[in-house]
């Protein structure tokens, strides 16, 4: 495994989501390459990092990333490194009810220096679900 090849990939990861939450989407926009895959908790595809912006502002008064954690690993066959980030978001719901503790791990695929491929889940769908009475067991 070339262990620098990984840290470089890690410190891109951490670097792109300082970005996004400045937010500074230009310094975002030159993490990613082009033909950049998005994919939101529901499926929702994006292929900027100024869309998935937008689609939080429609859910979040604000929002940002507690980071607890980054993994990553290259494979051996392709050179991609696979990175993993994780840890919890805080902020307000667009009511201004604030939030804190929403788990959240992101997958990222770096290339080349560059995310070609992130992937975004969290647990705003089951505490919104729990905040309308509609969730199946207690959180």
């Amino acid at each position: 495994m070339n262990t620098d090849t990984v840290a470089a990939a890690k410190a891109l990861v951490e670097h792109y989501l300082d970005r996004v939450m400045a937010p500074d989407l230009e310094g975002a926009r030159a993490c990613v390459s082009d033909g950049l895959e998005i994919t939101f908790t529901g499926g929702r595809r994006f292929d900027a990092p100024e869309e998935t912006t937008a689609f939080n502002a429609r859910r979040y008064a604000w929002v940002k990333k507690r980071i607890q954690r980054t993994d990553a690993c290259r494979d051996p066959e392709t050179g991609d490194v696979y990175v993993y980030n994780t840890g919890t978001l805080f902020g307000a719901w667009r009511d201004g009810t604030g939030f804190d503790g929403n788990r959240y791990i992101d997958t990222f695929v770096v290339r080349d220096g560059l995310i070609i491929r992130t992937e975004v889940w969290n647990d705003s769908a089951e505490i919104l679900l729990d905040r309308a009475g509609l969730a199946e067991a207690p959180l």
